[in-house]
């Protein structure tokens, strides 16, 4: 087992994060949180990977060979169609905050404030 996928994801969300809360434009803030969404990806497949292993389809193999986990890569899948749909939403959303406030920007977002 190596470590590398894992750094790798670690590394893909400090990015992310960083980006998240360094940015001054809500865009840019959505972007970065997909970034780090990705990173789960990564280390979804990191998880589920076996050395050697195969697509789990035993139609034309043997039913002794060696798979990777198929419910790691279902859960990738729902993962990456849930990370579309919330920045989706998201996305959607800075938009109409531009719309009604005129700036994309959250410090100048002073009606927001509580």
């Amino acid at each position: 087992m190596t470590v590398f996928p894992y750094l790798v994801a670690g590394w893909i969300f400090l990015v992310g994060v960083y980006g998240m809360v360094s940015s001054r434009n809500l865009i840019h803030a959505v972007g970065c949180l997909a970034v780090t969404q990705s990173s789960t990806y990564v280390l979804l497949l990191a998880v589920g990977f076996r050395s050697g292993g195969t697509a789990p389809v035993f139609s034309d193999v043997p039913t002794d060979r060696r798979v990777v986990d198929p419910v790691v890569q279902a859960l990738a899948l729902t993962d990456i169609v849930v990370g579309a749909t919330v920045t989706a939403l998201l996305l959607s959303l800075v938009l109409q905050l531009r719309k009604r406030h005129g700036t994309i920007d959250p410090d100048e977002l002073s009606e927001l404030k509580g």
